[in-house]
């Protein structure tokens, strides 16, 4: 028996939702991170873009543990002297839920080709309404549902 190798045409995509509703910002970007990689597939090939599309809703529900909304900032530098921007987590979360989201999934998936393909299907809405709905989505709650 020989070991099984994934390749773009084998590779078949499905659609989750993930609820990010009174659930940590990181738990659930990291579950993203793991559906769009597909490492939740038994098939997964390090070397191969098998991931999901992954589209995450409710992302002004999500909350940060601990102190984080005070203490962790948002920073953007433009390369310029003085050009440092900074945005506290309290005001990020409030004016963009969106970018917070795709921030703590990006910081999740490997910088390469490969990473960058994955991140484009991931979808951040901040409201619970999406619309995706003619790809027809599944809720995701378990990793064994999956499989």
């Amino acid at each position: 028996m020989s070991t099984f190798m994934a390749n773009e045409k084998t590779v078949t995509r499905k659609w989750y939702i993930l609820d990010a509703a009174n659930k940590p910002l990181g738990a659930t970007a990291a579950q993203a991170a793991v559906l769009l990689r597909g490492k939740h597939k038994t098939d997964y090939t390090p070397h191969v873009d098998c991931g999901d599309f992954v589209i995450v809703i409710n992302a002004e529900k999500a909350i940060l543990t601990g102190n984080k909304l005070n203490q962790k900032y948002y920073r953007t530098h433009s390369g310029y002297v003085g050009g440092l921007k900074e945005v506290q987590y309290r005001i990020l979360m409030k004016e963009k839920p969106e970018l917070a989201m795709e921030l703590a999934v990006k910081g999740m998936i490997p910088r390469t080709v490969i990473g960058r393909k994955a991140l484009s299907r991931l979808k951040v809405f901040a409201g619970a309404e999406h619309i995706h709905a003619a790809q027809k989505p599944v809720a995701f709650t378990s990793y064994e549902e999956v499989k």
